[in-house]
Protein backbone atom coordinates (compact mmCIF):
# COMPACT_ATOMS: atom_id res chain seq x y z
CA UNK A 1 0.00 0.00 0.00
CA UNK A 2 1.34 3.26 -0.90
CA UNK A 3 1.89 5.52 1.70
CA UNK A 4 1.33 2.68 4.51
CA UNK A 5 1.19 4.50 7.66
CA UNK A 6 1.85 0.95 9.05
CA UNK A 7 4.68 0.21 7.49
CA UNK A 8 7.37 0.75 10.29
CA UNK A 9 4.98 -1.75 12.31
CA UNK A 10 5.99 -4.84 10.89
CA UNK A 11 4.17 -8.31 12.73
CA UNK A 12 6.64 -10.91 12.16
CA UNK A 13 9.95 -10.82 9.57
CA UNK A 14 13.17 -12.56 8.84
CA UNK A 15 16.38 -11.87 9.97
CA UNK A 16 18.36 -14.36 7.83
CA UNK A 17 22.02 -13.25 8.52
CA UNK A 18 21.17 -14.02 12.00
CA UNK A 19 18.70 -16.68 11.52
CA UNK A 20 15.97 -15.53 13.51
CA UNK A 21 12.44 -14.94 13.05
CA UNK A 22 12.14 -11.49 14.84
CA UNK A 23 8.24 -10.39 15.68
CA UNK A 24 6.66 -7.50 17.05
CA UNK A 25 5.23 -8.69 20.75
CA UNK A 26 1.71 -8.30 20.57
CA UNK A 27 1.63 -8.66 24.39
CA UNK A 28 3.16 -5.58 24.87
CA UNK A 29 1.04 -3.11 22.68
CA UNK A 30 -0.49 -0.51 22.79
CA UNK A 31 2.06 1.13 25.41
CA UNK A 32 5.08 -0.30 23.97
CA UNK A 33 6.60 -1.31 21.06
CA UNK A 34 8.69 -4.01 21.64
CA UNK A 35 10.07 -6.83 18.57
CA UNK A 36 11.46 -10.30 19.71
CA UNK A 37 13.86 -12.73 18.47
CA UNK A 38 13.32 -16.27 17.98
CA UNK A 39 16.18 -18.55 17.56
CA UNK A 40 14.51 -21.90 18.66
CA UNK A 41 11.72 -24.44 18.26
CA UNK A 42 10.91 -23.47 21.95
CA UNK A 43 11.30 -19.89 21.35
CA UNK A 44 8.86 -20.21 18.74
CA UNK A 45 6.07 -22.39 20.23
CA UNK A 46 6.12 -19.67 23.44
CA UNK A 47 5.98 -16.87 21.23
CA UNK A 48 2.69 -18.72 19.49
CA UNK A 49 0.96 -19.87 22.31
CA UNK A 50 1.45 -16.85 24.36
CA UNK A 51 -0.07 -14.55 21.58
CA UNK A 52 3.39 -12.74 21.15
CA UNK A 53 2.22 -13.58 17.68
CA UNK A 54 -1.15 -13.76 16.73
CA UNK A 55 -3.66 -14.05 14.05
CA UNK A 56 -3.74 -16.97 12.24
CA UNK A 57 -1.68 -15.42 8.20
CA UNK A 58 0.54 -14.22 10.45
CA UNK A 59 1.45 -17.86 12.50
CA UNK A 60 1.57 -19.44 9.14
CA UNK A 61 4.30 -17.09 8.17
CA UNK A 62 6.30 -17.46 11.46
CA UNK A 63 6.25 -21.09 11.19
CA UNK A 64 7.27 -20.97 7.67
CA UNK A 65 10.11 -18.42 9.26
CA UNK A 66 10.47 -20.63 11.74
CA UNK A 67 10.54 -24.12 10.34
CA UNK A 68 13.75 -22.70 7.95
CA UNK A 69 15.45 -21.24 11.32
CA UNK A 70 15.38 -24.28 13.10
CA UNK A 71 16.57 -26.35 10.48
CA UNK A 72 19.32 -24.07 9.68
CA UNK A 73 20.34 -24.15 13.05
CA UNK A 74 20.02 -27.83 13.64
CA UNK A 75 23.11 -29.57 14.71
CA UNK A 76 25.07 -32.84 14.34
CA UNK A 77 20.96 -34.91 14.83
CA UNK A 78 20.07 -33.05 11.46
CA UNK A 79 23.31 -34.59 9.24
CA UNK A 80 22.03 -35.77 6.02
CA UNK A 81 18.80 -35.72 5.00
CA UNK A 82 16.95 -38.61 6.51
CA UNK A 83 18.12 -36.40 9.47
CA UNK A 84 17.14 -33.03 8.71
CA UNK A 85 13.91 -34.59 7.92
CA UNK A 86 13.45 -35.95 11.11
CA UNK A 87 14.63 -32.79 13.06
CA UNK A 88 11.95 -30.55 10.65
CA UNK A 89 9.14 -33.11 11.49
CA UNK A 90 9.50 -33.34 15.06
CA UNK A 91 9.52 -29.37 15.25
CA UNK A 92 6.61 -29.09 13.04
CA UNK A 93 4.65 -31.59 14.97
CA UNK A 94 5.76 -29.47 18.19
CA UNK A 95 5.13 -26.01 16.87
CA UNK A 96 1.65 -27.11 15.32
CA UNK A 97 0.54 -28.34 18.60
CA UNK A 98 0.52 -24.97 20.18
CA UNK A 99 -2.83 -23.32 18.17
CA UNK A 100 -4.93 -26.39 17.20
CA UNK A 101 -7.52 -24.31 15.91
CA UNK A 102 -5.74 -21.91 13.19
CA UNK A 103 -5.56 -23.73 10.18
CA UNK A 104 -3.23 -21.44 8.33
CA UNK A 105 -0.49 -22.50 11.71
CA UNK A 106 -0.51 -26.57 10.16
CA UNK A 107 -1.11 -25.81 6.12
CA UNK A 108 2.64 -23.79 6.45
CA UNK A 109 4.44 -26.61 8.31
CA UNK A 110 2.93 -28.97 5.37
CA UNK A 111 3.85 -26.69 2.86
CA UNK A 112 7.56 -26.17 3.95
CA UNK A 113 7.51 -30.18 4.33
CA UNK A 114 6.29 -30.87 0.79
CA UNK A 115 9.33 -28.11 -0.18
CA UNK A 116 11.39 -30.17 1.76
CA UNK A 117 10.94 -33.29 0.25
CA UNK A 118 10.83 -31.88 -3.34
CA UNK A 119 14.25 -31.20 -2.30
CA UNK A 120 15.62 -33.95 -1.08
CA UNK A 121 18.66 -34.68 -3.37
CA UNK A 122 20.03 -31.20 -3.54
CA UNK A 123 23.19 -30.41 -0.96
CA UNK A 124 22.28 -29.29 2.60
CA UNK A 125 22.88 -25.45 2.06
CA UNK A 126 21.01 -25.64 -1.23
CA UNK A 127 17.78 -27.48 0.11
CA UNK A 128 18.47 -24.23 3.27
CA UNK A 129 18.16 -21.85 0.40
CA UNK A 130 14.96 -23.55 -0.83
CA UNK A 131 13.11 -23.62 2.44
CA UNK A 132 13.74 -19.60 2.97
CA UNK A 133 12.75 -18.97 -0.27
CA UNK A 134 9.43 -20.74 -0.07
CA UNK A 135 9.06 -19.20 3.73
CA UNK A 136 9.65 -15.88 1.94
CA UNK A 137 6.77 -16.89 -0.70
CA UNK A 138 4.20 -17.67 2.12
CA UNK A 139 5.02 -14.40 3.85
CA UNK A 140 4.57 -12.35 0.13
CA UNK A 141 1.41 -14.67 -0.87
CA UNK A 142 -0.14 -13.67 2.33
CA UNK A 143 0.31 -9.76 1.89
CA UNK A 144 -0.86 -10.06 -2.07
CA UNK A 145 -3.87 -11.79 -0.64
CA UNK A 146 -4.87 -9.04 1.96
CA UNK A 147 -4.45 -6.59 -0.49
CA UNK A 148 -7.19 -8.62 -3.11
CA UNK A 149 -9.53 -9.66 0.15
CA UNK A 150 -9.65 -5.60 1.01
CA UNK A 151 -10.79 -4.71 -2.41
CA UNK A 152 -13.16 -7.48 -2.72
CA UNK A 153 -14.36 -6.16 0.93
CA UNK A 154 -15.03 -3.17 -0.48
CA UNK A 155 -17.24 -3.61 -2.99
CA UNK A 156 -19.41 -4.75 -0.12
CA UNK A 157 -19.30 -1.61 1.42
CA UNK A 158 -20.39 1.70 0.52
CA UNK A 159 -18.67 5.10 1.94
CA UNK A 160 -19.83 6.91 5.30
CA UNK A 161 -20.83 3.24 6.59
CA UNK A 162 -20.32 2.04 10.08
CA UNK A 163 -18.70 -1.08 10.92
CA UNK A 164 -18.32 -3.02 13.63
CA UNK A 165 -15.11 -5.79 14.05
CA UNK A 166 -14.36 -8.38 16.66
CA UNK A 167 -11.16 -9.41 17.89
CA UNK A 168 -8.51 -8.37 15.19
CA UNK A 169 -7.98 -9.32 12.01
CA UNK A 170 -6.00 -6.64 10.10
CA UNK A 171 -2.62 -5.65 10.15
CA UNK A 172 -0.81 -6.91 13.15
CA UNK A 173 -3.00 -10.83 12.39
CA UNK A 174 -1.42 -11.34 8.93
CA UNK A 175 2.35 -9.98 7.09
CA UNK A 176 0.27 -6.74 6.64
CA UNK A 177 -2.83 -5.18 5.74
CA UNK A 178 -5.39 -7.95 7.26
CA UNK A 179 -8.42 -9.82 6.36
CA UNK A 180 -11.39 -8.51 8.17
CA UNK A 181 -9.84 -4.77 8.68
CA UNK A 182 -8.24 -4.87 4.48
CA UNK A 183 -11.47 -3.24 3.17
CA UNK A 184 -11.24 -0.24 6.13
CA UNK A 185 -7.56 -0.20 5.22
CA UNK A 186 -8.78 0.17 0.92
CA UNK A 187 -11.52 2.64 1.83
CA UNK A 188 -9.39 4.86 3.66
CA UNK A 189 -7.19 4.88 0.60
CA UNK A 190 -10.17 5.65 -1.50
CA UNK A 191 -11.87 8.26 1.16
CA UNK A 192 -14.44 6.39 1.92
CA UNK A 193 -14.80 7.73 5.69
CA UNK A 194 -15.89 4.82 7.05
CA UNK A 195 -16.42 4.58 11.29
CA UNK A 196 -15.48 1.55 12.82
CA UNK A 197 -16.65 -0.03 15.90
CA UNK A 198 -14.22 -2.04 17.50
CA UNK A 199 -15.57 -4.67 20.53
CA UNK A 200 -12.37 -4.54 23.22
CA UNK A 201 -13.06 -8.79 23.00
CA UNK A 202 -12.64 -10.12 26.41
CA UNK A 203 -10.83 -11.25 27.86
CA UNK A 204 -7.42 -11.22 25.88
CA UNK A 205 -8.83 -7.69 24.38
CA UNK A 206 -7.19 -7.95 21.16
CA UNK A 207 -9.91 -5.39 19.96
CA UNK A 208 -8.96 -2.58 22.45
CA UNK A 209 -5.44 -3.29 22.55
CA UNK A 210 -4.90 -4.06 19.03
CA UNK A 211 -7.46 -3.30 16.75
CA UNK A 212 -8.41 0.16 18.48
CA UNK A 213 -4.30 0.81 18.26
CA UNK A 214 -3.34 -0.09 14.57
CA UNK A 215 -6.87 1.92 13.22
CA UNK A 216 -5.64 4.86 15.38
CA UNK A 217 -2.32 4.68 14.24
CA UNK A 218 -3.65 4.68 10.64
CA UNK A 219 -5.92 7.51 11.13
CA UNK A 220 -9.20 5.61 10.59
CA UNK A 221 -12.32 6.85 12.58
CA UNK A 222 -12.55 4.00 15.54
CA UNK A 223 -14.25 3.90 18.63
CA UNK A 224 -14.23 1.71 21.06
CA UNK A 225 -16.66 -0.40 22.75
CA UNK A 226 -17.10 -3.18 25.56
CA UNK A 227 -18.40 -6.76 23.79
CA UNK A 228 -21.77 -6.60 25.41
CA UNK A 229 -22.69 -2.82 24.10
CA UNK A 230 -22.75 -4.29 20.31
CA UNK A 231 -26.56 -4.96 20.66
CA UNK A 232 -27.29 -1.34 21.50
CA UNK A 233 -25.12 0.20 18.92
CA UNK A 234 -26.61 -1.94 16.22
CA UNK A 235 -30.26 -1.42 17.52
CA UNK A 236 -29.39 2.51 17.51
CA UNK A 237 -28.03 2.39 13.49
CA UNK A 238 -25.13 2.92 14.10
CA UNK A 239 -23.49 -0.38 12.36
CA UNK A 240 -24.11 -1.39 8.57
CA UNK A 241 -21.98 -4.01 8.30
CA UNK A 242 -19.73 -6.72 10.67
CA UNK A 243 -16.96 -7.41 9.77
CA UNK A 244 -14.81 -10.23 10.92
CA UNK A 245 -11.68 -12.92 10.18
CA UNK A 246 -11.54 -16.59 10.34
CA UNK A 247 -8.98 -18.76 12.03
CA UNK A 248 -10.68 -21.75 10.16
CA UNK A 249 -13.74 -22.52 7.65
CA UNK A 250 -15.31 -25.91 7.43
CA UNK A 251 -16.61 -26.99 4.03
CA UNK A 252 -20.44 -26.23 4.53
CA UNK A 253 -18.95 -22.80 5.68
CA UNK A 254 -18.91 -22.87 9.25
CA UNK A 255 -16.35 -20.54 10.78
CA UNK A 256 -14.45 -20.34 13.61
CA UNK A 257 -13.44 -17.36 14.92
CA UNK A 258 -12.02 -15.51 18.54
CA UNK A 259 -15.07 -16.38 20.90
CA UNK A 260 -17.60 -13.78 20.94
CA UNK A 261 -18.23 -13.86 17.10
CA UNK A 262 -20.91 -15.81 16.76
CA UNK A 263 -23.15 -14.09 19.14
CA UNK A 264 -22.49 -10.88 17.08
CA UNK A 265 -23.67 -12.89 14.17
CA UNK A 266 -27.03 -13.47 15.79
CA UNK A 267 -27.52 -10.25 16.94
CA UNK A 268 -26.86 -8.71 12.95
CA UNK A 269 -29.08 -11.48 12.17
CA UNK A 270 -31.66 -9.91 14.10
CA UNK A 271 -31.29 -6.28 13.20
CA UNK A 272 -30.67 -7.42 9.67
CA UNK A 273 -27.13 -5.78 9.24
CA UNK A 274 -24.65 -7.88 6.73
CA UNK A 275 -22.24 -10.33 8.48
CA UNK A 276 -19.08 -10.57 6.70
CA UNK A 277 -16.22 -13.18 7.36
CA UNK A 278 -12.89 -12.23 5.58
CA UNK A 279 -10.15 -14.57 5.61
CA UNK A 280 -7.45 -16.39 3.24
CA UNK A 281 -8.25 -19.14 0.71
CA UNK A 282 -6.05 -21.14 3.06
CA UNK A 283 -8.41 -20.82 5.78
CA UNK A 284 -10.96 -22.86 4.54
CA UNK A 285 -10.46 -26.26 5.56
CA UNK A 286 -11.66 -28.95 2.89
CA UNK A 287 -11.19 -32.07 5.08
CA UNK A 288 -13.28 -30.68 7.29
CA UNK A 289 -17.40 -31.31 6.69
CA UNK A 290 -18.47 -28.72 9.15
CA UNK A 291 -18.01 -27.06 12.20
CA UNK A 292 -18.45 -29.34 14.61
CA UNK A 293 -15.02 -30.96 13.58
CA UNK A 294 -13.17 -27.95 14.43
CA UNK A 295 -11.06 -28.41 17.14
CA UNK A 296 -12.04 -25.43 19.99
CA UNK A 297 -8.39 -24.46 21.90
CA UNK A 298 -8.91 -23.50 25.71
CA UNK A 299 -6.87 -21.46 27.38
CA UNK A 300 -5.40 -21.29 30.94
CA UNK A 301 -8.26 -19.81 33.47
CA UNK A 302 -5.90 -17.12 34.78
CA UNK A 303 -6.54 -15.01 31.45
CA UNK A 304 -10.50 -14.19 32.49
CA UNK A 305 -9.48 -13.74 36.32
CA UNK A 306 -6.19 -12.14 36.42
CA UNK A 307 -4.74 -10.73 33.63
CA UNK A 308 -4.98 -7.21 32.80
CA UNK A 309 -6.17 -6.68 35.89
CA UNK A 310 -4.04 -4.90 38.55
CA UNK A 311 -5.83 -7.69 41.09
CA UNK A 312 -7.45 -10.91 40.61
CA UNK A 313 -10.88 -9.96 39.79
CA UNK A 314 -12.71 -13.68 40.80
CA UNK A 315 -12.85 -15.42 43.62
CA UNK A 316 -9.93 -17.74 44.21
CA UNK A 317 -11.49 -21.58 43.62
CA UNK A 318 -13.94 -20.54 40.82
CA UNK A 319 -14.47 -22.71 38.29
CA UNK A 320 -13.42 -20.76 34.94
CA UNK A 321 -14.31 -22.18 31.06
CA UNK A 322 -11.80 -20.11 28.79
CA UNK A 323 -12.79 -21.14 25.22
CA UNK A 324 -10.69 -19.38 22.31
CA UNK A 325 -12.86 -19.68 19.86
CA UNK A 326 -16.29 -20.08 18.64
CA UNK A 327 -18.02 -21.64 15.48
CA UNK A 328 -20.61 -19.05 13.71
CA UNK A 329 -23.01 -21.30 11.78
CA UNK A 330 -22.77 -21.05 8.23
CA UNK A 331 -26.51 -19.99 7.46
CA UNK A 332 -25.85 -16.67 9.67
CA UNK A 333 -22.96 -15.31 7.73
CA UNK A 334 -23.96 -12.91 4.62
CA UNK A 335 -20.42 -13.63 2.67
CA UNK A 336 -17.53 -15.49 2.86
CA UNK A 337 -14.16 -13.13 1.20
CA UNK A 338 -11.11 -14.51 0.10
CA UNK A 339 -8.33 -13.21 -2.52
CA UNK A 340 -9.87 -15.60 -4.74
CA UNK A 341 -13.38 -13.74 -4.74
CA UNK A 342 -16.28 -13.80 -2.65
CA UNK A 343 -18.58 -16.83 -1.75
CA UNK A 344 -22.06 -16.87 -0.87
CA UNK A 345 -24.61 -19.84 0.12
CA UNK A 346 -24.24 -22.57 -0.55
CA UNK A 347 -20.69 -22.14 0.81
CA UNK A 348 -20.28 -25.90 -0.01
CA UNK A 349 -21.13 -25.72 -3.80
CA UNK A 350 -19.00 -22.30 -4.07
CA UNK A 351 -15.87 -24.13 -2.34
CA UNK A 352 -16.01 -27.23 -4.46
CA UNK A 353 -15.82 -25.16 -7.42
CA UNK A 354 -13.16 -23.02 -6.06
CA UNK A 355 -11.02 -26.65 -5.02
CA UNK A 356 -11.92 -28.80 -7.87
CA UNK A 357 -14.04 -31.12 -5.47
Amino acid sequence: MTNDPLADFRTVRLDDEAAEVVILDQTRLPEETVYVRLRTAEDMYEAIYRLRVRGAPAIGVTAAYGMYVCCRRAGAEADGFDGLLRTFRRTGEYLVSSRPTAVNLKAAVERMERCVLRCGDLPRQELLERMRREAEAIRDEDAAACRRIGEYGLSLLRPGMGLLTHCNAGHLAASEYGTALAPIYAGLREGYGFRVYADETRPLLQGARLTACELQRAGVDVTLICDNMASLVMSRGRVQAVLVGCDRVAANGDAANKVGTSGLAVLARHYGIPFYVLGPLSTIDMTCPSGERIVIEERAPEEVTEMWYARRMAPRGVKVYNPAFDVTPHELITAIVTERGIARPPYDACFAEWFGR
